[in-house]
């Protein structure tokens, strides 16, 4: 008895699909890009990471991440950060508020907290 080699060659850069279908196959999305979605000018756009509880009055917390956007420009009571004697500082913006030692660095346009 003489044995023969099977003609079928499996490929490995081709898959064959077995079982049944996702039934969700055509409902797949796109990855979401926070980039993209949270911020309007990548380029003038920074992230800065808080530690300590000292702006809770902000409702802005340890770990919380600031997006803060350099090319908007502030309207009133949109929280702001400040660069004052050197050191980052954040407000509330008042077009009222005349202060030499404060330094305008951008607009915060996200708070983004941890939940868990």
């Amino acid at each position: 008895m003489k044995i023969e080699r099977s003609h079928f060659r499996h490929l490995p850069e081709t898959s064959i699909q077995t079982g049944f279908p996702s039934a969700a196959t055509h409902y797949s999305e796109a990855a979401i890009d926070l980039n993209e979605v949270l911020t309007n000018n990548r380029d003038a756009s920074y992230f800065f990471r808080v530690e300590g509880n000292f702006l809770e009055h902000f409702q802005i917390h340890t770990e919380d991440i600031l997006i803060i956007d350099r090319s908007v420009l502030p309207k009133n009571g949109q929280l702001i950060l400040v660069v004052k004697n050197g050191e980052f500082q954040v407000k509330h913006f008042d077009k009222t508020e005349k202060d030499p030692a404060l330094t305008l660095w951008g607009v915060i346009t996200y708070i983004i907290h941890k939940t868990a």
